[in-house]
């Protein structure tokens, strides 16, 4: 069975609607303007957010969940870093029910090679890609989970056609 996007342990199932899904950076930041002009970016604190919508032939089953309460969501939207080096600090918690993946550019190819996951001694998740003999670039990929905010989703029936639609917008922690 494949992985589906889940909201405080609830899962999305398909016939509520093949889900889209958003994941945008959520920034404190500003450009500062030295004495000469010259611009330099200022980020302070860095976080996501985003929404998930569909539409299916039943609700998400989500009204029973405490929305004034932090909620867990995994995704299914994956993230990806590219680098010249094997080593890739993950931008966010990999789901623990799906581990991260990578692969490696091979002339104009991606080829897939092994992955493992450590943590550093701050806490962080380094992934490793295996090498790959001639590898000009490595790529490491993850599904995302976070602990979010999220508001009870709007919802909306279309009776002609027996669809409902909703959707859930999140932002992270």
């Amino acid at each position: 069975m494949g992985l589906l996007i889940t909201l405080g342990g609830i899962p999305i199932v398909l016939h509520a609607g093949a889900p889209d899904q958003s994941d945008n950076p959520l920034l404190g930041e500003s450009v500062v303007r030295l004495s000469g002009g010259e611009g330099v970016k200022m980020t302070h604190w860095a976080k996501a957010a985003g929404s998930i919508t569909g539409q299916g032939w039943m609700p998400p089953g989500l009204d029973g969940l405490d929305y004034s309460q932090p909620l867990e969501l995994r995704l299914t939207l994956q993230e990806s870093v590219v680098s010249e080096g094997r080593a890739v600090a993950l931008t966010s918690r990999p789901r623990p029910d799906k581990d991260p993946w990578a692969m490696a550019l091979v002339g104009m190819e991606w080829v897939e090679t092994d992955c493992t996951v450590d943590v550093d001694g701050t806490g962080a998740a380094v992934a490793t890609a295996g090498l790959v003999v001639g590898a000009t670039r490595y790529m490491v990929a993850w599904l995302p989970v976070y602990n979010v905010f999220a508001s009870k989703p709007p919802k909306n029936l279309s009776t002609g056609v027996g669809q409902f639609g909703w959707t859930i917008n999140w932002e992270e922690i």
